[in-house]
């Protein structure tokens, strides 16, 4: 991907967070939103791991055909990167590539425990913000990214 089009496609992703405020977030949205992950990716046959957070509290989890334990790393490993840098894994991590870096060395961060990589996307609340993580891993990161957007905007209504 050229620097144009890694820029086309941050500006995309941030639009996309930025659209997506919810006015709210229960526990009953969280597990519906979950299930909806889930079949979608039964529908489509994806090998993926969906895990949904709020503040800190993990309130759903799924693994599907073909994921391992690994997958369950990957998204810890997205899930810190929601939290400590308030975006989607994906958008920073493309922030990092846009400026010709490595997001890890760049932040004195380790690669076991942070990966800015498609497919973790903080849950915002209108007047509130960030209130939890929906992750989904198994898929190219931008597949990722795509499948929870997704469901966020049918959430989103």
């Amino acid at each position: 991907m050229s620097e144009a089009d890694v820029t086309a496609v941050v500006a995309e992703v941030e639009a996309q967070e930025a659209a997506l405020v919810l006015p709210e977030f229960t526990h009953e949205q969280a597990w519906a939103l979950g299930v909806r992950l889930v079949e979608l990716a039964t529908e489509r046959d994806l090998p993926v791991t969906v895990d949904i957070r709020k503040g800190t509290q993990q309130v759903f989890h799924a693994a599907r055909p073909g994921t391992t334990p690994d997958n369950d790393t990957w998204v810890e490993r997205k899930v810190r990167v929601v939290y400590r840098f308030g975006a989607s894994s994906y958008l920073v991590g493309l922030r990092a590539r846009a400026k010709g870096g490595d997001f890890n060395a760049d932040h004195g961060l380790p690669l076991q425990e942070y990966a800015a990589h498609g497919g973790a996307v903080p849950v915002r609340v209108r007047g509130v913000g960030i209130v939890g993580v929906v992750t989904v891993s198994g898929l190219a990161q931008q597949d990722d990214h795509a499948l929870v957007v997704e469901a966020l905007r049918e959430l989103a209504g």
